[in-house]
């Protein structure tokens, strides 16, 4: 497996700690967001891309009761994770960048810090026109530089204070790697879409402890795969986690997180 596949790539076991550590904190503040965006384009059909376990898939259903809810996933573990969490929707795996849905078939394609994680996103983006239907939109976010993330930047300093030989490097490149407005305008372009709207937007997120968040970005992302090569894996954590708290602070720790919501609909 290629390093850009490890990245990429979510295991049976960390749904589990993604959901428990990870969903309340990073994204359920962003899911409730972009379903208020989505409510206010009246969707009646909606596919979701990178649902994971199904965050922003709960908001919607919320948020627009009566929508029809296709979420999809590439990894299987977040399949099964997310039908079991949020039945209502229609859950299926499914590749981005080949989608198994006839053309236009929705007005509403969402994806909540997933388009990072496509390998050719032209490609995926290509897909998204195909099956939209000709007034359709396509709704998405992805999180601003590592810097703007205040748990994550938190996460990887301690990460690398504690890994002197050499810290993975997956939340800078991955999910706080794709930020440049003017690549995902040119990548929408490319794939026949044209950009309507960005906004950039800070939101704060509210953890239980520092210990909670280090165990999330340890064990429910793809940064786990590192540690469990080694035999230190465990003083690892138990490092990586003091580092953290020192940094945070004890009990319940907040921090601003940073990301942009753009919208995009078939260039006509």
């Amino acid at each position: 497996m290629s390093a850009d596949d490890a990245n990429r790539r979510w295991t049976r076991s960390m749904p589990e700690a993604y959901e428990r550590h990870l969903v309340p904190v990073l994204f359920r503040p962003f899911a409730s967001d972009l379903a208020t965006r989505a409510s206010a384009l009246r969707p009646r059909t909606v596919l979701e891309l990178a649902a994971g376990t199904g965050a922003l898939t709960s908001a919607l259903l919320a948020a627009v009761p009566t929508v029809s809810v296709v979420a999809t996933d590439l990894n299987e573990a977040m399949v099964v994770a997310g039908s079991a969490r949020e039945p209502r929707a229609d859950w299926r795996q499914a590749d981005a960048q080949q989608l198994p849905f006839e053309d236009g078939s929705f007005d509403l394609v969402l994806c909540q810090f997933g388009v990072m994680f496509f390998p050719d996103r032209p490609a995926a983006y290509s897909e998204v026109r195909r099956v939209l239907a000709p007034q359709g939109r396509f709704l998405f976010n992805s999180w601003g530089p590592l810097a703007s993330h205040g748990f994550g930047a938190a996460f990887q300093a301690a990460l690398e204070a504690s890994m002197s030989d050499g810290a993975p490097p997956f939340l800078e490149e991955v999910p706080h790697g794709y930020t440049d407005r003017v690549v995902v305008a040119a990548d929408l372009s490319a794939a026949g879409l044209a950009l309507a709207t960005v906004e950039e937007v800070t939101l704060e997120g509210v953890a239980e402890s520092a210990a909670s968040l280090a165990t999330g970005f340890l064990t429910g992302t793809p940064v786990s795969a590192a540690l469990q090569a080694r035999e230190d894996g465990h003083a690892l954590q138990a490092a990586i986690t003091r580092r953290m708290t020192d940094g945070l602070g004890t009990g319940p720790v907040t921090a601003p997180m940073t990301a942009t919501v753009y919208t995009a609909h078939r260039r006509t």
